[in-house]
């Protein structure tokens, strides 16, 4: 017996939308699956369905904007808390980056839905994504997600061999071992950190298990999207290809560490 799915799960999986999304466009009926409109929630097909969005559909998802902002330390990612400043407030025309080269203009419309893609902590500085795409999102911090994350972190006290062995592979926060990370020495103070997952305050507490202190964090490359010459406190529009068809050509990178002199 052929297994059915929901249709909002399919496109999901097909990249073509966060579920949620798909909900509404479905919902609005644009959607066809094998040529014909459905506008039922919930519907279950197989697998094996030829699913289309609509011209409309495919102009709506174009008009959703991504942002990066080169976050200062002192703002959190998302909601407001404890009377610190969210990092979506950043957002001004007057904090647009002329290195923005989509020749778009920051409309109101642009917060709807706007939401950090990832965390990047109040103490932390450095690249944060905010996005209206679900596809951008599932990107970022979807499960199957294989997008990595560098950090430049700088550390007080002596750095050894055999802490940067251990940064790299075989250590566990929350009772799971964590999944091996690149790791790279580049100065007496600084060490380049690699992830291929993002728990919380992760490096922070990976340091700590190997008995180096954070003294600071900055995130410089997401996937193929790099901060680049983004000046601190300012943000961009992101082209929709730097994620969708970005692939990490540094995951051929080996583990070294610079050579004392």
């Amino acid at each position: 017996m052929t297994e059915l799915v929901r249709l909002s799960k399919l496109m999901s999986q097909r990249g073509l939308c966060s579920r949620r999304e798909a909900d509404k466009l479905i919902e609005q009926g644009l959607v066809r699956v094998n040529g014909e409109t459905v506008n039922t929630l919930g519907i279950k097909f197989p697998e094996s369905v030829d699913i289309q969005l609509t011209q409309r559909a495919q102009e709506m998802q174009d008009e959703r904007v991504t942002i990066m902002i080169n976050k200062p330390v002192g703002y959190v990612s998302g909601q407001a808390e404890d009377d610190y400043i969210p990092a979506v407030r950043l957002i001004t025309e007057e904090t647009h980056s002329p290195t923005d080269q989509t020749g778009k203009r920051l409309k109101p419309s642009h917060f709807r839905g706007l939401a950090p893609a990832g965390r990047l902590d109040i103490d932390s500085q450095g690249l944060l994504v905010l996005t209206q795409d679900g596809r951008i999102a599932k990107q970022l911090i979807g499960q199957d997600t294989k997008l990595e994350k560098e950090y430049l972190v700088r550390v007080s006290g002596d750095i050894s061999d055999e802490q940067i062995e251990r940064l790299t592979f075989g250590l566990e926060l929350d009772g799971k071992p964590l999944k091996r990370a690149k790791v790279r020495q580049l100065n007496p103070e600084q060490v380049q950190i690699i992830l291929m997952e993002g728990k919380k305050r992760q490096i922070r507490r990976m340091c700590e298990l190997v008995g180096l202190h954070v003294t600071g964090l900055k995130r410089v490359r997401v996937g193929e999207l790099r901060l680049g010459k983004l000046e601190e406190g300012m943000w961009r529009f992101v082209r929709p290809e730097e994620f969708l068809h970005g692939a990490n050509k540094h995951s051929g990178q080996k583990v070294s560490r610079k050579p004392r002199r």
